[in-house]
């Protein structure tokens, strides 16, 4: 048998955090590792939304070790998560007072853009924050992968400037792109009317609904088998 690799002393410290939250998630003395935690979900390019959920907890017991560029790193990493509910899970755990600062404020607004699928005003709240957002790699790229996400559950062929305007991408970085998910997610280029160009997506059971497997047009057999007899 070849050797395991032993784990490298970020992943210990990782595995060190989720134990202590599995085992006693309400004890105010891990606060402070759960706060380098988010540091290095940070830095990694990783995330735990239990991990996170836990440290905001704690906050509500102990408000006055709150720190609002952890708060803030949170939310931006549950951002990033979406299309899952994390953002509103964390923000229903952080107090009023403290969602009221700007950067909190930016923060929901930015979150009510995505989830309503106005990408472009995202994208224009988002330049006028980088602060707030460049202090958290590959935040530019999991929203993108939102957008596209977004766009799938809508169209069979979108238009490039739609794909533009929601990716806020455009020129060389736009041809990049397209040609890295033509490659690697199935999508396929085809002129479109006049000089558009038109991006044709995968198959799904929203944007081609007759996927959809319908399990309400009909009683699948087994069932009706159970109910002759109750009838007779």
């Amino acid at each position: 048998m070849g050797q395991q690799t032993p784990p490298s002393p970020q992943q210990q410290v990782s595995f060190t955090v989720e134990q202590l939250v599995a085992v006693n998630p309400y004890n105010p003395d891990i606060l402070p590792d759960l706060e380098s935690y988010v540091n290095e979900q940070v830095s990694s390019q990783t995330y735990s939304l239990d991990a996170n959920l836990c440290l905001l907890r704690l906050y509500q017991f102990e408000p006055e070790r709150m720190s609002t560029q952890i708060v803030a790193r949170i939310l931006v990493k549950a951002l990033m998560a979406m299309p899952a509910p994390d953002f509103s899970l964390c923000l229903f755990l952080i107090p009023e007072r403290v969602q009221m600062e700007e950067q909190f404020k930016t923060l929901i607004v930015l979150s009510h853009y995505l989830e309503t699928g106005r990408f472009s005003q995202f994208w224009d709240e988002a330049s006028k924050n980088r602060h707030i957002l460049e202090a958290v790699p590959g935040f530019e790229q999991a929203i993108q992968a939102y957008a596209v996400h977004v766009l799938s559950l809508t169209y069979q062929k979108v238009p490039r400037s739609v794909l533009a305007e929601a990716i806020n991408l455009e020129g060389i970085s736009l041809d990049k792109f397209l040609e890295h998910h033509v490659a690697n997610s199935g999508w396929a280029l085809e002129k479109g009317h006049g000089k558009g160009q038109l991006i044709v997506l995968p198959q799904n059971e929203f944007n081609h609904p007759e996927l959809k497997k319908s399990t309400d047009d009909g009683i699948p057999l087994d069932h009706v088998a159970r109910i002759f007899p109750i009838l007779g």
